[in-house]
């Protein structure tokens, strides 16, 4: 007597696609709801830094990072050292490169200074492993005056830069913050690791999987 053959209807293969397709649909849209949250933690970032400028400037009447008298206002403080072209405290100018890593760059001390004040929030011993703020896919955030800028042509009185930026984020970020136009405007994109001086990469020619680092001037 032969065997009957058993297998799937095609109502129920109909049934796994629809499930498939919507558990598929799930993920893309979790992982859109995750960029979208890293972009928008991004630009927080960017408007968080002036306010950490002003609120400090109001309380001391000084810059953070530049501020001469900071070990006697903030106890547990740090005044950058030695004196150099990106150490000349008090004189009303942030020095230093916005990716400064030792105490030689007011840049570098900006950070402590604003923790201490209770501004921003994150380790306050320059030798702490995480003291220099990473955004929110890891990359370096810092701050500098623009008398060099990083980014060619760039104006204002500080630049605000974020490394290891998608490029796809890259674009977002300077819709919602500037003129949608990565190589014009206070926000400006290069590829991570550009030379400083290097133009704005225009938008149409920014690869989305790629990194950049990302400048912003007020």
């Amino acid at each position: 007597m032969p065997r009957k053959q058993s297998g799937f209807t095609l109502i129920e293969i109909a049934i796994v696609l629809v499930i498939i397709g919507l558990l598929l649909g799930g993920v893309l849209k979790g992982q859109e709801l995750i960029n979208s949250a890293k972009v928008k933690n991004i630009a927080q970032d960017f408007r968080n830094i002036p306010l950490f400028i002003y609120g400090y400037q109001d309380k001391f009447r000084a810059l953070p990072g530049d501020h001469a008298a900071v070990t006697t206002a903030l106890t547990g403080s740090t005044a950058c050292t030695p004196a150099s072209a990106t150490c000349a405290v008090g004189n009303g100018v942030l020095n230093g490169t916005w990716d400064a890593t030792a105490v030689t760059d007011e840049t570098f001390v900006f950070w402590q200074h604003v923790r201490l004040a209770g501004f921003a929030a994150g380790p306050t011993s320059t030798a702490d492993a995480t003291y220099i703020p990473r955004n929110a896919d890891g990359g370096k955030i810092g701050i500098q005056s623009t008398a060099t800028p990083y980014i060619a042509a760039m104006t204002g009185t500080y630049m605000i830069c974020s490394d290891a930026i998608l490029g796809k984020f890259a674009k977002q970020l300077d819709t919602m913050i500037d003129d949608g136009e990565t190589s014009t405007g206070v926000m400006r994109a290069v590829p991570s690791g550009s030379a400083v001086g290097t133009a704005g990469t225009t938008t149409a020619t920014i690869v989305d999987a790629s990194s950049y680092t990302v400048c912003q001037t007020f």
